[in-house]
């Protein structure tokens, strides 16, 4: 059948992907510029049903409290906080977003998204638990830290994690930290809020079940995006003046398609995740925290284990994982052929040496594609003694892509975090990479705009709407204890984040 051409159309801002990054960004631009039209793009046919969605998305709440792999150590055997310093700080200026959405009613109650736990991090092992100890005496010393707890105690640790404890051998040396202030995010359920809210905005489209198939510069430095309704074939052409690509694992094809230079070299490798959902209610009952450990040695920083409480839809669930798994789909409900398809000769380099510098990652994925369900009851239970297999049943996650990105001296190296790549003269941004991600989205954000709209971020107008929205914009909490205390305060009332107990 021949694909109908639709009469061109020309909004100011496209977003691609309907996740929790384009929702936090047309949030912000509709707040700083009511004034600006967006047109949204989501190829599946409701918002955050990729990355952003509760069952897929591996990391809810990142706030460096637990995570061990942002506090490495160093040669000298002291404990580097600066990773995590940088992802509490940027959590909070996304609680303070958050706030500010829930006091202006465009999202609903809190609860719908936010809720308080404790976040843990439980080691064994003389190796490890002095590890752990040093990583607290670091921590402690920054106030974004201080009501972290710490001990080794088998009776203490009983009363914060149960579960854990129950049935190890009480000789054995463990130990554990303990944030109160931890929470758990329901990212699918937040960026559906936001989406609900934008589509009623004036000047802001949204669809779904459309793709986009090809991005082309203009003369004028806008750009045409090529966008084709996968239901009825239909194909129009869209002219905007900037374009964020927020696609997941779906943004690296575009950004290749776009031809910017700064996007040369950029390459992704697909991963994808496993979890083992408890089914036993009375299980999931006695559990009530996020607990991540350590990675094995020599596994890449993806394979944090955590057994971990969540709320979807209301419900307590219990998750054990990642395990991860491999599949040439950059989503989950992607082509097979999208990494082959990604291949080109300007990246084909990166790849090829990324790959050889990675020998251990391909190892450990070998190894996890094939293990058996013993294998995986065996993982969970170094955290769960009493794990019996009729209690778990395996779900399938989110596909991640990490960035493979050119480097001098490596020829290419894995990012294994969340990357910007914007246009020289800002027209066109896209987001790469995965964890902390949609935790941090706000800071990412921020970020984004700095880099593509800098003459707007100077000015006054800008600058206040952003002081109302994130009130510790431009300043450093983990600087400044009083200010800390104060947005902590805010947030926490304005959430409904009662600390745990």
């Amino acid at each position: 059948m021949t694909a109908i051409t639709r009469k061109d159309n020309h909004p100011d801002i496209v977003l691609i992907g309907a996740g929790i990054m384009s929702a936090t960004l047309g949030m912000l631009l509709k707040e700083l510029d009511p004034s600006l039209s967006i047109e949204i793009i989501e190829r599946l046919d409701h918002a955050a049903a990729e990355s952003s969605d509760a069952w897929n998305n591996a990391g809810t709440g990142h706030s460096a409290f637990c995570e061990l792999n942002y506090t490495p150590q160093r040669p000298d055997g002291s404990v580097d906080i600066s990773k995590a310093v940088k992802v509490a700080e940027s959590f909070e200026q996304s609680r303070q977003f958050w706030a500010f959405l829930t006091q202006h009613e465009f999202v609903e109650l809190p609860t719908s998204f936010i809720r308080p736990i404790p976040h843990m991090s439980f080691v064994w092992g003389e190796k490890n638990v002095t590890f752990l100890q040093k990583r607290y005496e670091a921590m402690q010393k920054n106030v974004l830290f201080q009501e972290m707890q710490y001990s080794d105690d088998h009776s203490q640790l009983t009363d914060w994690m149960p579960l854990i404890m129950e049935g190890r051998d009480p000789n054995q040396k463990v130990a554990a930290t303990y944030m109160p202030l931890g929470t758990d995010v329901n990212f699918g359920a937040l960026t559906r809020a936001m989406f609900h809210c934008l589509k009623d905005m004036e000047g802001v489209t949204l669809h779904f079940n459309q793709e986009v198939r090809d991005l082309d510069r203009e003369r004028d430095g806008s750009w045409e995006v090529s966008v084709r309704d996968r239901d009825t074939h239909e194909r129009r052409k869209i002219h905007a003046k900037f374009v964020f690509i927020g696609a997941g694992g779906g943004s690296l094809p575009l950004l290749l398609k776009s031809g910017i230079p700064e996007g040369r070299g950029y390459g992704g490798f697909p991963v994808s995740g496993q979890w083992l959902r408890c089914t036993n209610p009375d299980i999931i009952r006695q559990h009530h925290a996020k607990v991540y450990g350590k990675a094995e040695v020599g596994s890449p920083p993806m394979s944090v284990p955590h057994l971990d409480t969540r709320m979807i839809k209301g419900k307590q669930e219990l998750l054990f994982g990642p395990y991860a798994g491999f599949s040439t789909k950059f989503l989950k409900k992607g082509s097979f052929f999208d990494l082959p398809f990604s291949v080109n000769l300007r990246n084909i380099r990166p790849m090829i040496a990324a790959g050889l510098h990675n020998i251990p990652l391909t190892k450990y994925l070998i190894e996890q594609v094939s293990q058996t369900p013993q294998e995986r009851l065996d993982a969970l239970k170094r955290y769960f003694p009493e794990a019996r297999l009729d209690d778990w049943e395996l779900e399938i996650a989110g596909q991640r892509v990490q960035v493979i990105k050119k480097d001098e001296e490596e020829g290419g190296i894995l990012e294994f975090g969340t990357e910007v790549v914007s246009a020289a003269d800002g027209s066109l941004a896209a987001l790469l990479g995965a964890s902390p991600g949609a935790s941090t989205a706000v800071s990412i954000m921020l970020s984004l705009l700095e880099k593509c709209f800098p003459e707007q971020l100077r000015t006054n107008a800008w600058q206040q709407k952003l002081r109302e929205m994130i009130p510790s914009y431009g300043q450093s909490l983990g600087d400044n204890p009083a200010l800390c205390h104060a947005m902590r305060t805010y947030t926490s009332e304005v959430l409904d984040l009662a600390p745990a107990e």
